[in-house]
């Protein structure tokens, strides 16, 4: 109104709800929170008790709620008690599956042993029907109790038990027990190797003596990776170079084992300038390194300094493992950008749809996550060590329970084979990193719906325009073949796939010459229907041999004519030292 003083607002004071916490406050509880998390992840394993509460929760309820389902469960159990009947008679009424070698030798047939073996066979049979229902349990919690109630088995296993395990018990008698006194030691070796963090076996392969000893030069170091140069073995070598981007949850050198073994050396010798991404191993310094580091100080500066070194030639790309995954949403922003300093893409063992992921799918649900959340924000990373704990459970009967048995008990050693020293060789992942990972490709499968924002923008593995060379292993429990044939449904173009025989790493790792070592083989050209993985399996034709020669005949198809080897390293990108570099050796 004309002539009267505006009246200012009052501001009212900020009132918080009653008994909210200050932000200081909420702070402290959620650092002892992951405090006592991280705690609880050291005994577990890292895995959560929240969700594996919750998981036998829902199986009880449902089964609670399905009175004849229980009754049926109950006629089985019936059943398999007149199975054993029939095998207290002297009868075989039950055999392992083909991957369960723990009853094995020939003395598990004779009484009282193949009454014994035989009733834990059907034990772990009904278990694993009564596990798999009833109908309505979500199926992560399904796999969960599944999971929990197989690993509680194995630790009863009669396997296990030294007094009911015929081997144990005729080494012990036919040695005096000297297999039980060469057990302790072994186990003794073990414990004094888990916690000085040093190799116990002293004519274990040493790196960059038997392993990762490929010639060549580090060009590049920044603090994320260490880029080795290989040296050229021919006169002259094909224009396009081979830069290979490993997973940073393992040391590069599984492509670089032993002289006769390694994929490095093979290619060297067949007239390829290559070039390798060595991972830095984290420490807590690097908590805070995001997904997109790994690609942008990772790939993109790797592929930077390669172009400097060979010129404007286009790049073969070969990713494996989750090497694999980083190299597709690179090669996808790429793509989207209009950057195409790529020739083809090779995956080995690699994921872009994670709806299949396999058994590793166990371990990832919102509660399991954030109960890793908490263990990595509280170190700063995951360690090596947890990691191979999960890759252990998933598996306990071969790397668990049966080397425990064998060094332990009959008192043998395997002898160290270049694999098993690169297995034992395992690296960190920085928290932010590695959070980012499992969310994003994981448990929401960003990377395959298009939902992955790469630089701020999102990306789609449907426009990369390169052709494609994909291997998957028969075997493969972490990164099934079926799951890694997924990359069919998201990109449309020329896609050579290949299914070696072996697992994750031996499939890979697949020389000329190696023996019992077949695969198969088919190119699916732009513009062909889809065919799905079982169809695709009963159509390729097998070869028997390495696959490895198959991806040199379809490289050498997509590169020019041999010319002039390039130099070592550039004014970019300047030799900083021999291969393989300073990063492989972090522990």
């Amino acid at each position: 109104m004309d002539g009267m003083r505006e009246i200012p607002a009052v501001t009212e004071p900020r009132r918080e709800p009653f008994g909210a916490p200050s932000e200081a406050t909420a702070r402290a509880v959620g650092g002892a929170d992951a405090l006592l998390h991280a705690a609880q992840a050291r005994v577990t394993l890292g895995l959560s008790p929240g969700s594996i509460t919750l998981s036998f929760l829902d199986w009880l309820t449902h089964l609670a709620n399905a009175p004849f389902h229980r009754a049926d469960l109950i006629r089985e159990g019936f059943e398999q008690w007149r199975r054993l009947g029939e095998a207290a008679l002297g009868r075989s009424v039950i055999v392992p599956p083909p991957q369960d070698h723990r009853f094995q030798d020939p003395s598990w047939q004779a009484p009282p042993f193949n009454l014994l073996h035989q009733s834990f066979l059907l034990a772990e049979e009904w278990w694993a029907h009564a596990t798999a229902t009833p109908p309505g349990v979500a199926r992560p919690d399904r796999r969960i109790v599944g999971f929990a109630i197989r690993q509680w088995l194995d630790t009863l296993s009669p396997s296990n038990v030294p007094w009911l395990n015929p081997e144990v018990i005729g080494a012990t008698v036919h040695s005096g027990g000297a297999n039980l006194r060469e057990g302790f030691t072994n186990f003794l070796a073990d414990a004094q190797e888990a916690m000085s963090g040093q190799a116990a076996h002293p004519d274990a392969p040493v790196v960059g003596v038997d392993l990762a000893a490929t010639p060549g030069k580090v060009v590049l170091r920044n603090g994320l990776i260490e880029l080795i140069q290989y040296t050229p073995a021919t006169g002259q070598v094909r224009p396009e170079p081979v830069l290979i981007v490993p997973a940073w949850i393992m040391k590069y050198y599984i492509l670089d084992l032993s002289a006769h073994n390694s994929l490095i050396r093979w290619l060297v010798g067949q007239g390829y300038t290559v070039f390798a991404i060595s991972w830095r191993n984290p420490d807590a310094d690097m908590r805070d390194t995001t997904l997109d580091d790994y690609r942008t100080r990772g790939v993109l500066a790797a592929l930077d300094a390669v172009r400097s070194i060979c010129g404007t030639v286009r790049v073969h790309a070969t990713g494996y493992c989750l090497g694999g995954t980083l190299l597709s949403l690179t090669a996808a922003a790429m793509a989207r950008d209009g950057d195409d300093r790529l020739a083809s893409v090779t995956l080995f063992c690699a994921q872009t749809d994670f709806t299949e992921a396999g058994e590793l799918q166990l371990f990832i649900t919102e509660d399991q996550l954030a109960f890793l959340d908490d263990l990595m924000r509280v170190q700063g990373f995951l360690d090596s060590r947890q990691m191979a704990g999960a890759f252990q459970l998933l598996r306990s009967n071969d790397l668990i329970w049966s080397r425990a048995i064998r060094s332990y008990l009959l008192g043998e050693r395997e002898h160290p084979s270049d694999l098993m020293a690169w297995n034992a060789d395992g690296t960190r992942m920085p928290a932010r990193m590695h959070a980012e990972y499992l969310r994003h490709m994981f448990l929401n499968n960003d990377l395959a719906e298009g939902r992955l924002d790469v630089g701020g923008r999102p990306v789609s593995i449907g426009d990369i325009r390169v052709p494609f060379f994909v291997v998957g292993t028969e075997t493969d429990h972490i990164a099934p073949w079926r799951s890694v044939f997924k990359l069919h449904l998201l990109n449309d173009g020329e896609l050579t796939f290949v299914l070696a025989s072996g697992g994750h790493n031996a499939g890979v790792v697949s020389e000329p010459g190696h023996p019992h070592r077949h695969y198969r083989l088919q190119t699916r050209m732009h513009g062909e229907r889809y065919v799905g993985p079982d169809e695709w399996a009963a159509a390729a034709e097998r070869r028997d041999g390495s696959w490895w020669l198959a991806w040199g005949d379809w490289l050498a198809a997509r590169s020019g004519p041999p010319v002039a080897p390039p130099p070592m390293g550039s004014a970019a990108a300047p030799v900083l030292g021999d291969a393989p570099g300073d990063y492989v050796f972090q522990r």
